[in-house]
């Protein structure tokens, strides 16, 4: 397969540069795989097409303020850090900007000196290693010099931090948010609990890998950045006895999926587990667990849009984002949603 036969041709208008207020406003284009039907729908509708025995798979991490803008000590050049993951305790594997003027040994400044950060080796994906050099604790001077890093597609600003955070995030460790949950209110999870579906959290810190773009023009020669990612012997007890009862796991975004996709094994039993994950799903690849997905629109050419064609076909998915451009949904991270049953 070739990178390019996952183009598509989106006008920029339909960048969402905003979310929907409230959340659960969002359009959301309900996708039937074995009939082809496809309706029009809203987020807030989603409890419709769920039943009692369900899982629904949530991903909780939350994303920190991990865009850093300060400059080189010794020229005063403006620097930006971008922090991926985290290491050890002072030690972050990140992206930097400009590259070339921060050489292994130059140590970058934050707020006149608050936080300073050594420049260290280069990774394979062309970040760097970087080690942080402070007083006192190192999460509240990021509260404190930090931003939230938005995609750099989104042009305005945020009106609240909040609105790039799940309702249900609670562990600090993303670099990017995992958008299809952005949907989500306290409300509409609470009436999807009432019908007795079973929400289970899992976590998988979002980095690069999520969002690095696919360079080489084979897919097959793309390599997927590392994740970590956790799931609990509850959270797997209670998917697979669920799957044991014929209930369906309904999975909100892609990360769920990869981290799913991660632990469970060839006859379909879902494993606990921590470590880092580098699946890339492509088309081809057998789903172990996945039955249903609630995701974004995605960037052409990326490796969520592969993952969508490989539960749905390329030729689907294509058509269907194909339609969703000329009914004008909202796309990316900010965007509207697409069910897919």
């Amino acid at each position: 397969m070739k990178t390019s036969d996952f183009y598509y041709d989106l006008p920029q208008h339909l960048i969402a540069q905003s979310p929907a207020e409230p959340r659960d406003a969002a359009r959301m284009m309900v996708i039937h795989r074995n009939t082809g039907l496809r309706e029009d729908k809203i987020f807030r509708d989603l409890p419709e097409y769920l039943h009692s025995g369900d899982v629904m798979v949530i991903n909780q991490t939350k994303v920190i303020p991990a865009r850093l803008l300060g400059e080189k000590e010794e020229t005063k050049v403006p620097v930006e850090v971008l922090l991926l993951k985290r290491l050890d305790k002072d030690t972050w594997e990140t992206l930097v900007r400009p590259g070339r003027r921060l050489k292994k040994g130059v140590t970058v400044s934050f707020g006149d000196g608050l936080l300073r950060a050594r420049i260290g080796d280069t990774t394979d994906a062309g970040g760097r290693i970087v080690t942080f050099l402070y007083d006192g604790v190192f999460e509240e001077l990021l509260d404190q010099l930090g931003e939230m890093p938005l995609p750099p597609y989104i042009h305005e600003k945020l009106k609240d931090p909040s609105q790039y955070q799940t309702v249900y995030a609670r562990q600090e460790g993303s670099a990017a948010a995992p958008t299809a949950g952005l949907h989500f209110t306290n409300e509409v999870l609470e009436k999807i609990r009432q019908m007795g579906v079973i929400i289970v959290p899992v976590l998988l810190h979002v980095g690069l890998g999520t969002f690095r773009p696919v360079k080489a023009e084979d897919v097959s020669q793309h390599q997927m950045h590392s994740e970590y990612y956790e799931v609990t012997k509850e959270a797997a007890d209670r998917i697979n006895a669920a799957r044991q009862n014929g209930g369906r796991i309904v999975c909100i975004g892609t990360t769920s999926v990869r981290t799913l996709e991660t632990v469970t094994d060839e006859e379909g039993i879902v494993h606990p587990g921590t470590g880092n994950t580098s699946i890339f799903i492509t088309p081809g690849v057998r789903f172990k667990a996945t039955d249903a997905l609630l995701t974004n629109f995605h960037l052409p050419e990326s490796t969520l849009l592969m993952l969508v064609s490989a539960i749905m076909g390329r030729e689907q998915a294509l058509d269907a984002y194909r339609e969703a451009v000329r009914k004008e949904y909202r796309f990316f991270s900010f965007g509207d949603c697409m069910l897919i049953l």
